[in-house]
């Protein structure tokens, strides 16, 4: 399907004065608001006219079966010297908010998960939370790509050093290719290393990255068209921005992640991206899932990102595109 954006119900602005939105996510001081796709949302909610609750993790609480937070009703402004004012604070059940985004970066720890269980107290109280609490504990961000092998390169699965050591050897053996290692808990580029069998610190490698077998650790087959940049595709319900984010590595690194020093570039979607899009699409609507980043370098699926995805603003800038405005009438499609 097409990308065409998401359009207007047709109601008085007066039914969106009336739309209540809250963002579980980082503390309003310490975001980066000129990268920061939460505050986009934000942004974009505001520009509705919708009345926006921050709440951060720890303002959430379960009073009984009732799921309640402190809340800060905001105003924001596009300005990196004074992004925000609060206008009030107030304990409120967080089922009197029509949506609520969960929008708190990893890491996917116990805390994270409680947060979910919270969550849902509220969405079986009727509130619409975004992403899905039951489909953000279900898929973790890399083994979610186990759904579509037919859009991924080799890649194992194991906590097992040896099982880790024969897929190296196999893959520079079958493909003459390295192997990237990377925890399955892991985020923005941390603990990602590139090895070889003939690497000599392959074996302290695998203890480290495994925790000496105690984590678990997916293994993929390198893909050289990294240098090209890794590829952030964002998509709402299901379907596509028709642009990506090619993060591209600094010199000598093979982590494209912005926060580990890649750059961003722009790229329009090729079709093979489209195809993958199409494949992904479809599970993601099913489980409730508006909003998700795919991560694809050169041909391939590399991961699935769900918690909390990023590059709305440097995508909005490059092609005056209106993500985050996108994904908000997306989410009032939801609630009418």
């Amino acid at each position: 399907m097409a990308y065409t954006g998401w359009l207007y119900s047709g109601k008085e602005q007066d039914i969106y004065m009336s739309i209540k939105i809250g963002l579980v996510m980082d503390p309003l001081p310490s975001i980066n608001v000129k990268k920061d796709s939460s505050f986009a949302m934000m942004l974009a909610a505001q520009k509705l006219g919708w009345e926006i609750h921050a709440i951060y993790q720890d303002d959430m609480y379960s009073d009984n079966a009732e799921a309640r937070a402190n809340s800060r009703i905001v105003r924001v402004m596009d300005d990196s010297q004074h992004w925000f004012d609060i206008v009030s604070e107030q304990d409120i059940e967080l089922s009197s908010l029509d949506t609520i985004l969960m929008r708190k970066d990893p890491p996917f720890d116990i805390e994270y998960i409680t947060s979910t269980y919270l969550l849902e107290l509220a969405e079986q109280d009727g509130c619409l939370v975004v992403n899905s609490p039951a489909s953000l504990r279900d898929n973790n961000e890399k083994m979610f790509i186990a759904q579509f092998p037919q859009c991924c390169a080799p890649f194992l699965v194991s906590r097992n050093k040896k099982r880790l050591r024969d897929f190296v050897e196999q893959r520079y053996q079958q493909a003459q290719q390295d192997v990237i290692l990377k925890p399955l808990d892991g985020m923005g580029g941390a603990s990602i290393y590139r090895v070889n069998p003939q690497d000599p610190n392959l074996s302290v490698i695998l203890e480290t990255v495994s925790n000496d077998g105690k984590r678990t650790v997916m293994a993929q087959q390198f893909i050289p068209e990294i240098t090209e940049g890794d590829k952030r595709v964002l998509l709402i319900d299901g379907e596509a921005v028709p642009y990506a984010l090619a993060r591209v590595p600094a010199s000598g690194e093979t982590r494209g992640n912005l926060a580990a020093g890649g750059t961003g570039v722009g790229v329009e979607l090729s079709e093979r991206d489209r195809w993958i899009c199409r494949q992904i699409g479809p599970v993601l609507k099913k489980q409730g899932i508006l909003f998700a980043g795919i991560d694809i370098i050169g041909d391939y699926l590399t991961e699935i990102n769900i918690t909390s995805p990023t590059c709305i603003r440097e995508l909005d800038n490059i092609y005056s595109l209106d993500i985050a405005g996108d994904l908000m009438r997306c989410i009032e499609s939801h609630l009418s």
